[in-house]
């Protein structure tokens, strides 16, 4: 299979194939060598994994950590303004999905019981509810509007913050903070403050739990003795940046995909039945949280390779998405498709542990959108759309849209 390719010189990250697709080079890599060496901008020799079954061995395999303190974890693309790591990062209390077995198990074991289906499923109709207000805020105003900031984003952002217990009048700041962050070409000044703002206010947030507990899962965690407030605090941080970041970008970008497939829209508007397959393919074609880091502890056989202990190993999650070698045409957006197996929410012990409320979310926001809004279009050609290629989470910055009539 494997077939003479050049070393990539850094992470190929231009969207030259279109806005829903990997970069070109990413697909020529993974089809010529799944598993290939890549020398990374401060000259560490690491790994890009870009084939389905190989990156799902590698999620399984706990021997590549997902600790950034064991060794450097080198970063794939350049940073202007922030230095290269030279050191191993410190690990942020709290923030599981940087951690490895035991302690991983250990704070993630106290979440479980709040994102099982059956809790999930007793949110449904409350979700719903919070879709059809912000749909009835949306219909009063005159078009176009950015639908990012009136409806994808509160959508999500509302429900983590009634989940959490996190005052939705706090939501701008949180949002521009956590926005800031999630940024790649910012200072390591301006990065750094993002994350003191957040973590700052929901150490004060937390510590009013433990001391005077709500209906809400934040109390839940810090009825917990065992758990520190810092711990606490990086939980919080998770839980709150998952929560409304990744399920906004969803809304919106899907919203775009679909505009962007007229015939698949139509289909989905006629058949709502459709919807529950419709979000899986929509999570797999696009795959908007695309790219993660493992550290190897040891010489690992993987897809053929040995990837050298002390290695940093580059994931592309949209690339095994599109593997041909596990999707039939995968370049397709397919509603019809059975895209079960897809890898969007990651696979292994960090399987995301929102899955089942994201579901609902996508769900809910786009049966209410498409329904309440049947004329709905892009306000701006489609190559206007400002794509969040500086971004660790893929979506647009906006999306303007218009329509002619509402329904109800």
């Amino acid at each position: 299979m494997d077939q003479p390719v050049s070393v990539p010189h850094g992470l190929p990250m231009e969207r030259d194939a279109g806005p829903f697709d990997p970069p070109r080079r990413i697909t020529e890599l993974r089809e010529a060598r799944p598993v290939s060496p890549m020398l990374f901008p401060d000259g560490h020799e690491g790994w890009l994994v870009t084939g389905y079954e190989a990156v799902r061995q590698l999620m399984a395999d706990t021997r590549f950590s997902s600790r950034q303190d064991i060794g450097v974890v080198h970063v794939p693309y350049e940073t202007p303004g922030m230095p290269a790591p030279t050191e191993p990062s410190p690990t942020m209390p709290g923030v599981f999905i940087a951690m490895d077995p035991p302690d991983h198990t250990r704070l993630r074991r106290r979440l479980t019981g709040a994102f099982t289906v059956k809790r999930m499923k007793q949110l449904e109709e409350h979700i719903v509810g919070i879709v059809e207000r912000q749909l009835e805020d949306l219909a009063r105003l005159a078009p176009p509007v950015d639908l990012v900031k009136e409806f994808a984003l509160p959508v999500p952002s509302l429900v983590i913050c009634e989940m959490l217990g996190v005052p939705y009048t706090d939501r701008e700041s949180f949002q521009a903070n956590s926005a800031k962050f999630l940024e790649k070409e910012v200072t390591l000044e301006e990065k750094m403050a993002a994350l003191s703002g957040l973590t700052t206010f929901l150490a004060e947030l937390v510590t009013r739990k433990r001391a005077e507990p709500d209906d809400d899962l934040l109390s839940d965690l810090a009825r917990h003795d065992d758990l520190s407030i810092e711990e606490l605090t990086g939980a919080a941080f998770l839980l709150l940046l998952a929560g409304h970041e990744t399920t906004a970008n969803m809304l919106a970008l899907g919203t775009f995909a679909l505009l962007e497939h007229p015939e698949q829209l139509a289909e989905l508007r006629a058949d709502p039945g459709l919807m529950p397959g419709a979000v899986e393919e929509l999570l797999r074609y696009l795959s908007i949280g695309d790219i993660f880091y493992r550290y190897a502890t040891e010489d690992i056989e993987l897809g053929g390779e040995t990837i050298p202990k002390g290695s940093t190993v580059t994931v592309s999650l949209l690339a095994a998405n599109r593997d041909p070698q596990r999707f039939e045409n995968p370049d397709t957006l397919d509603i019809h498709r059975t895209a079960r197996g897809h890898l969007s929410f990651g696979h292994g012990v960090h399987q995301c542990l929102g899955q089942q409320l994201a579901r609902i979310e996508m769900r809910a926001g786009f049966d209410g959108l498409l329904r309440r809004f049947p004329t709905l279009e892009l306000a701006v050609p489609s190559d206007e759309v400002k794509l969040k290629t500086n971004m660790n989470i893929y979506g647009v910055h906006e999306l303007p849209v218009t329509w002619t009539e509402t329904a109800r």
